[in-house]
């Protein structure tokens, strides 16, 4: 059984995070809480927190995945990240039922968490992230 906690973030990928920042700022009054480069993952991402969960601006840099994105389908959503507890545990469970991973361990993501995705494939079409915090950058 997967133990999901909430929704982490709903991912955005952009061209340009600093456009984006003032965008969202503009529209939705929200402002930037982290914003780092995350050298393993080849992007920039910016947290824009509201409420429990939080909109991440993801831009490539080097990712050549977000930059297929962005060529083919602009700026707009990108994936849906939920909270798990154990995520190792997770993954196992989701590969013994057969569903179709992109990630069988997790890497370390943004804030320095445990991250794994699922292939769109497996739920209909939707990039599907898990997270797990890392104990010393919880929030």
């Amino acid at each position: 059984m997967i133990r999901i906690k909430k929704i982490d973030h709903v991912a955005i990928c952009v061209k340009d995070v600093d456009e984006a920042i003032a965008k969202y700022r503009q529209v939705l009054g929200v402002e930037p809480a982290v914003r780092e480069v995350v050298a393993s993952q080849k992007t920039e991402a910016v947290l824009l927190p509201i409420g429990e969960t939080s909109l991440e601006l993801i831009s490539p840099r080097g990712n050549e995945g977000l930059e297929k994105f962005l060529e083919k389908k602009g700026p707009g959503l990108h994936h849906i990240a939920v909270e798990v507890e154990g995520i190792e545990q997770a993954l196992s469970t989701l590969k013994a039922l057969g569903v179709q991973l992109i990630d069988e361990t997790p890497r370390k993501g943004a804030r320095g968490h445990k991250v794994a995705f699922l292939h769109p494939k497996a739920t209909g079409g939707v990039l599907v992230e898990l997270v797990e915090p890392d104990g010393d950058h919880a929030e």
